[in-house]
């Protein structure tokens, strides 16, 4: 008697085991095996397809996402310049685009410019010599001209012109040749200048070519690592 009860019980487990993993199908709504293959959608089209393969297709339906941001910081610290003030201002009108932020700052500069081009005969050892070159000058006919005084660059030569342009000096150069004249030359004056120059710092690659294209619009600059 126990043993009967003992298979009833096993006999009734395996048949709600069953049920439960649906071997048999939903016996409240009369589902079995077959109706439950019959609801597959095309069951025989399914097939496995590589992990790399499947990776790809969902990337590539994923919706696009922001731009990438610059590459690899690639330099710590570049310099272009030496800038006028002109020109400095339309650099950095034209780098306004690269937002660079506090990634890119400007330093002055101490410089030089020509301020004036002027014809002389170059400086005497004394005054004595200084004065009879003049004196051969008046000889030939030319009077425009005067003895440059002590504590003055280019003191005691004899200038013959001072010129804003050095095409004038040029001209005026070779007139005196004809008139006879040697030993004349033409020396640039020099006054100070503000000048500045751009740093940028911690940039990538990208950044940098963009910055490349923008210094080649200003042909006397170029790129250096900063001291």
């Amino acid at each position: 008697m126990l043993k009967f009860v003992f298979l009833a019980l096993l006999a009734a487990n395996a048949a709600l085991f069953a049920v439960g993993q649906g071997y048999v199908g939903n016996l409240a709504d009369g589902e079995r095996e077959p109706a439950r293959l019959e609801k597959q959608l095309n069951a025989k089209a399914l097939k496995v397809i590589p992990a790399a393969q499947a990776n790809a297709a969902a990337a590539a339906a994923a919706p696009p996402g922001p731009p990438p941001k610059d590459e690899t910081v690639a330099v710590a610290c570049i310099e272009v310049g030496n800038f006028v003030l002109a020109d400095a201002r339309r650099f950095e009108a034209e780098l306004a685009p690269l937002e660079l932020g506090d990634r890119q700052s400007r330093r002055n500069l101490p410089g030089q410019e020509v301020s004036s081009y002027v014809v002389n005969i170059p400086p005497s050892p004394n005054r004595e010599v200084a004065n009879r070159k003049a004196a051969e000058l008046k000889a030939k006919g030319i009077t425009n001209f005067y003895i440059v005084p002590d504590n003055q660059p280019l003191q005691l030569a004899i200038s013959l012109g001072v010129f804003r342009q050095e095409a004038a000096a040029q001209t005026q150069l070779a007139a005196l040749v004809k008139q006879g004249v040697t030993g004349a030359r033409i020396t640039p004056r020099y006054a100070p200048s503000k000048q500045l120059a751009f740093q940028f710092r911690d940039i990538g690659t990208t950044t940098r070519a963009r910055l490349e294209k923008i210094v080649g619009g200003f042909k006397e600059q170029q790129i250096r690592k900063c001291q």
